[in-house]
């Protein structure tokens, strides 16, 4: 581990991805934690830390990229409300690689394999080693779900991390989705641009500029994940025409400040990437160490509201438990009462608004017909 800078570090090769308890240690990662619990947590949860998010890592013993990636012993308690699927995937796939929670979209799930394995990831019990792709046959059948529901307007490639795959069969899955009409949007959820860029080659970009528009949402949880190549991916990117979305999981210890939040989303917005979801994190098992409770989550949003550009403002979700679909959680600035509404600004001071007052008509000549005019308003 080295001190964050903005350049690549060019002095030494990059070592391979740490998929071991052994690899860990040998990084000087693990510390002087109880080896046999952490081979406990890794007989249960893969872990994957890419080169490039361990030359982002410092030495700090709260860093917040390892605390990302690095397995906890924290991880070994499951809490009574934590569960396997905990947004509910299961009840909602009506065949191999597809999940079909809302009428006009799917998740198509080609792998399931990731370039890293993040410690309160809500698949983290169905991705990992030995899960690899879909199979030719189930990938045909998937296809074909979506071709024979015209229903469906958008497709998310997800999984496990769709920009794994070879650019081969990226372009195929993508030339596929492409040809059926009423696909209007296809989306693609990636932590790939951040943690492993190398693989944002010319030859994998050129297979995201289809007719059908793409859309890329990177998932980046801090400003110190976003070393020189990460940022040069960005670039590369979106010098391509490729849209670009960012997706946050609120993480306790990694970014529960609005300080952290702040930094992030401006860092993000400067690279063109649109903050798109906050995500309050899910009841994954083995997760409640890094989850924040959804009042922690609402107040920071209430900070961020005002002092920081709206370009700089996801939407706070919750994904309900069970697949009952993604809500906004985001605290309410309107009351209503009998006179109409008390709004507060973005620093707590309410205002009367009322949109009850009486406004006028217009008659079948254009004239006015008689109603009193709102005050402060033209005819």
């Amino acid at each position: 581990m080295h001190a964050v800078t903005d350049e690549p570090n060019r002095t030494t090769p990059k070592a391979r991805t740490i998929r071991s308890v052994t690899a860990l240690a040998d990084a000087g990662l693990l510390g002087s934690v109880d080896l046999a619990a952490i081979d406990q947590v890794a007989a249960r949860f893969a872990i994957s830390i890419t080169p490039t998010m361990v030359e982002q890592m410092t030495t700090s013993p709260d860093d917040p990229v390892a605390r990302q990636f690095v397995p906890s012993v924290d991880e070994l308690r499951v809490d009574a409300d934590e569960m396997a699927d905990p947004i509910g995937d299961q009840p909602y796939s009506p065949v191999p690689g597809i999940t079909h929670r809302y009428r006009d979209r799917v998740l198509l799930k080609p792998l399931h394999v990731c370039p890293v394995y993040c410690r309160f990831c809500f698949r983290r019990e169905a991705v990992g080693p030995g899960q690899g792709l879909l199979s030719e046959e189930h990938l045909a059948g998937a296809l074909a779900y979506i071709e024979q529901r015209p229903e469906i307007w958008e497709v998310i490639l997800t999984g496990g991390d769709p920009l794994l795959l070879s650019p081969a069969r990226l372009r195929r899955i993508i030339a596929e989705l492409d040809g059926i009409l009423h696909v209007g949007v296809i989306r693609i959820h990636t932590r790939v641009p951040i943690v492993a860029p190398e693989r944002i080659t010319t030859e994998q970009i050129e297979t995201l500029c289809v007719e059908t528009p793409v859309w890329t949402v990177v998932h980046c949880n801090h400003r110190q994940e976003l070393g020189s190549e990460s940022r040069a991916a960005l670039r590369r990117l979106t010098n391509a025409g490729v849209p670009l979305l960012s997706q946050t999981v609120l993480l306790k210890g990694v970014n529960d400040t609005a300080e952290a939040l702040e930094q992030l989303f401006r860092a993000l917005v400067a690279l063109k990437v649109k903050p798109y979801y906050l995500h309050q994190g899910d009841l994954a098992s083995g997760t409640s160490h890094l989850r924040t409770t959804i009042a922690a989550g609402q107040d920071l949003m209430q900070r961020l509201r005002g002092p920081v550009s709206g370009l700089c403002q996801p939407v706070y979700v919750l994904d309900i438990p069970g697949g009952f679909g993604k809500v906004p959680i985001s605290a309410s600035y309107l009351d209503e009462d009998l006179n109409g509404y008390l709004v507060r600004d973005p620093n707590g001071v309410a205002h009367r608004y009322a949109p009850h007052t009486a406004l006028p008509t217009v008659s079948p000549d254009g004239g006015s017909a008689g109603r009193p005019v709102e005050p402060g308003r033209s005819t």
